[in-house]
């Protein structure tokens, strides 16, 4: 398990991440969320050991983090770090090699993942003479090659199409199911909520919420959706009833009370045939909105 524990970092007077404490258990998929300059990368960098904290420290499997653990883990950094003007393959083998994999066996993989992403017809190719969105392909593959330990990814699917971004979670529902702790961040959080167990929200270097996706969502406002066969515009006077929206026969509303609710849905009846007054829970967009505002 990968443990965050106080965190802090400062850039002269800004504070860009203040005290952040999480965890990343085993065979867990953790989704790092906040906004540009939330602190996410940051944070990332600190538990790779590329910047050293002012205060905090980082564990692994519940002792201090060494650099030999960091070898082990495979980190996509948010700037591409490839060479642009080497063979996509060679530097995918060399990059595994570093890692103690051998020739034939980083060729081996380097070339499943390559299929993988159907990129097997570029492999020959310099990384320059890709597009964006298949030189993140390949930094993806780099990033998963010889088994890591531990996978830190920073927005690894900025600039894929849908097919990748599903080529991209199959494996690393592979990689998590194998054991493998993961921590990505993502500004798309369709896809945090398709893909994660759990969820860290940073806003201005702090953490604002984190816990599991059903657990946040019991943290989050209930609203309620009113549908009818007529127009529902008179629910604005109801008392003890916020108005998020309405359109037509369809209200979307938040109540004061279970008594405020049950008021309206007799309200209702008066003033026509009810098809459903029904509970929305609040998605991880809702949940994020509410305690980033």
């Amino acid at each position: 398990m990968l443990a965050v524990d106080h965190l802090t970092r400062s850039f002269g007077e800004l504070i860009a991440v203040d005290d952040v404490s999480f965890t990343v258990p085993d065979g867990k998929t953790i989704g790092f969320v906040g906004g540009n300059g939330a602190g996410k990368t940051t944070t990332m960098r600190m538990i790779m050991g590329l910047l050293t904290p002012d205060s905090g420290h980082v564990q692994w499997d519940g002792r201090p983090i060494t650099a030999a653990d960091r070898r082990g883990f495979g980190y996509m950094p948010e700037e591409r770090g490839l060479y642009p003007k080497e063979p996509v393959l060679e530097q995918l083998v060399y990059l595994a090699r570093l890692r103690g994999a051998s020739r034939a066996g980083a060729t081996a993989e380097a070339t499943t993942l390559l299929e993988a992403f159907g990129l097997a017809d570029r492999a020959k190719d310099k990384l320059e003479k890709l597009s964006l969105g298949n030189q993140q392909r390949v930094q993806i593959s780099a990033a998963v090659m010889t088994e890591p330990t531990a996978l830190l990814l920073d927005e690894p699917f900025s600039g894929l199409d849908p097919e990748a971004v599903d080529s991209l979670a199959q494996m690393l529902k592979t990689r998590t199911a194998a054991g493998t702790p993961l921590l990505f961040s993502s500004h798309q959080l369709d896809l945090v909520e398709r893909l994660c167990d759990g969820l860290v929200i940073l806003s201005h270097g702090r953490v604002v919420a984190q816990g599991g996706r059903e657990e946040l969502r019991d943290r989050g406002t209930n609203h309620y959706r009113l549908t009818m066969t007529s127009d529902t515009g008179w629910v604005r006077d109801a008392p003890g009833t916020t108005v998020l929206d309405v359109a037509g026969p369809t209200a979307l509303l938040s109540f004061d009370s279970d008594r405020a609710r049950q008021g309206l849905l007799r309200a209702a009846i008066d003033h026509g045939d009810v098809i459903e007054l029904a509970l929305v829970r609040p998605s991880l967009a809702d949940i994020y909105r509410e305690v980033t505002k």
